[in-house]
Formats: structure tokens, sequence, C-alpha cells
């Protein structure tokens, strides 16, 4: 399954500006109308990242990737950390005008009260970009969003709790991070396969008995999984939006004497994400490609410059990540 995936993830890659889409999962593609100025293509070199937060490996490997990447095109990446403060990430965006930055790129902070920064950028003329997180709004408008395919995500994840639990049902948490579109959308697709699940079952039916903000974060998801078997002491697993809160999860569980009862479902994939589940701490995760998100965030902010239609969505889907495919995991053998 993960070979077959990342060949879809190349497939894409390479013929991601003339797609097209007319649903979930695949690719979107309707073509930018905007069209940069001479100048812009030629004279503006440096582009301005503002990342929902680099605590987070994930976004460092973005952001690391666009860096390189941009190199290779000519660009200066200019990196910087929105700490998960819409504010703070505001801020930055009013700076990146000042420098007369070629473009801005953001995982945004609030989905939807980051559209008065967007709007700000537009009115300077300044092309902005989005990946993992989609801007969720009207007052600003976005050439192009990059991201996995995170409601595709959302049903691999539920398909796996169904196998992992489906035969005897029983009461699960979630842990979500409810202020981002990227995660509002993966569980969406797991209570959808969970919903599903449930109409075909009396005896074996899997109740979502709470759902916590873990914000993302360690710390606010091992609170939140405390919180969660404090009040449900009968869990018998849950779902994490990313592999931070799942292993902050996973920490309340052993210090609760709960490791061997409650089992995780992460998302991501990260390094420690990979480990974790190397290492049957967690289940498994529907993993991402942060390095394909970077690069062809790169990828479309040239195609703009250069004239070229850019579809406004490009989506890659994930796939399914168990301890037997951490076995065999390269990255897990340095």
């Amino acid at each position: 399954m993960l070979r077959a995936a990342l060949g879809l993830v190349l497939l894409m890659f390479v013929g991601c500006s003339g797609a097209t889409n007319s649903g979930n999962p695949a690719t979107d593609a309707t073509p930018s109308s905007e069209a940069p100025t001479a100048t812009a293509a030629g004279a503006r070199k440096k582009i301005g990242f503002s990342a929902l937060t680099l605590t987070n490996p994930f976004f460092r490997i973005i952001g690391d990737t666009m860096i390189a990447e941009g190199q290779k095109q000519g660009y200066e990446v200019v990196v910087v950390s929105g700490e998960q403060d819409v504010n703070r990430q505001t801020a930055q965006i009013e700076d990146f005008i000042v420098q007369g930055v070629s473009a801005i790129v953001l995982n945004p902070c609030d989905s939807r009260a980051i559209g008065t920064a967007i709007r700000k950028a537009n009115e300077a003329g300044i092309p902005v970009f989005t990946n993992d997180i989609k801007y969720d709004g009207t007052d600003g408008k976005v050439v192009c969003h990059i991201a996995t395919d995170n409601f595709q995500g959302g049903k691999l994840a539920g398909e796996a709790m169904v196998k992992l639990i489906g035969d005897t049902g029983g009461k699960i948490a979630v842990i979500d991070y409810p202020d981002v579109e990227s995660c509002q959308l993966r569980v969406k697709g797991f209570r959808e396969i969970i919903d599903a699940h449930n109409t075909t079952t009396e005896a074996a039916k899997i109740e979502i008995v709470t759902t916590l903000s873990g914000k993302g974060a360690r710390e606010a998801g091992h609170a939140a999984a405390r919180d969660a078997i404090q009040a449900h002491p009968d869990l018998v697993a849950l779902f994490a939006i990313n592999d931070p809160s799942a292993l902050g999860a996973r920490v309340a569980l052993e210090e609760a004497g709960k490791a061997d009862q409650v089992r995780i479902i992460g998302f991501d994939g990260a390094i420690e994400g990979k480990t974790a589940i190397l290492e049957g701490k967690i289940v498994c995760d529907p993993i991402q490609f942060p390095e394909t998100m970077g690069s062809t965030t790169i990828e479309m902010i040239g195609k703009f410059f250069a004239g070229e239609d850019v579809p406004a969505e490009i989506l890659i889907p994930s796939a399914l990540y168990y301890q037997a495919d951490a076995a065999s995991d390269p990255a897990l053998k340095k």
C-alpha cells in the first residue's frame, strides 16, 4: 500500500499543473487567473514562509525543503515560526510586506482569522500561497494551496480503527486541533468511516465518547488524554490528529497504567512518530510527505512568476504506515 501511494504522489507531482478534479480525494486544479508582472518575475527573489510552529518536526521539514529548493531556483527563503499565534503570524506577514518579498507562504495559525493579513499582502501585490493548512475565508486570496489530502488521510485512520477494534467495538477518544482546517478534515474523514461501521453493527459499535483539543502539541495532547481517561476509564483506543499529540497521549497512558488498554492511532509520519510505531507505542499513522509539500510549493511559485497556469489546490494522498513498514524503513536505520 505504501509503495502504491508513493507512486501516486510522484504521478501527481509530475502532472499537478494540468490536473483536474471533481471531488475528494483527488487534486483540484482550477487555474489561477492572476499573472505576475515583469518586475515581479525578474527582480523579486525573496520568499517569506511563516510556519505554524517550528517545534513540530513536520513543519521544519517543509521549511528546510523550501530553503533547499528555493536556492536551486535562485530564491532566498526566509522561515519564521508563528508559534500557533495568529497575532504573531499577522505581524510576520506585515514584516514580509515591508521587506518587499516576492511571495508569502503560510501555514495559517487560524484558518479564518488570518484573512485580514492575507488581504494586506494582496493589496501590496504580493502573491500568497498556503501549504498543509488551508485558509478558510473570503477576506483574502490565496494563489495555490498545497497539502496532504487530509480528508482521505482521516478516512484511512478510521479504517485502521475499524481494523483494530471493529470486531469488539468500544469507547474511543479523539484528540483534535479544531482551529486548523487540515485537522478538521482529518476528524471529518475519520468520523465518516466510524459512522459507516456503526450502521453495520449493533454489538460492535465504536463510540466516540469525547473529543478534546490537543492543539497539535505534546503537552496539550498529554493533558487531553489524561482528561479523557479520567472521564472514561473504559476507553479502548484514541485517534490523535498528529504525532506530537499522539506522543503526549502515550505518556499520559503510561502514567495511568493504561498503555496496554488504550491503543493509539496517530497521523503524520515524522521520524519520532515512525519510531514510536516501530516500538509499538503507536499502532499506525496515515503518513504525510512534507518534502513533496515543500518542493511543490516552490515549484508552484516558480510557475506563477513564469506566467503559467497554477492549480488552486494540490492534494497529496497519504498512506497507512504500520510497524512492518517501520521495520523496513531506511529512515529509521540511520
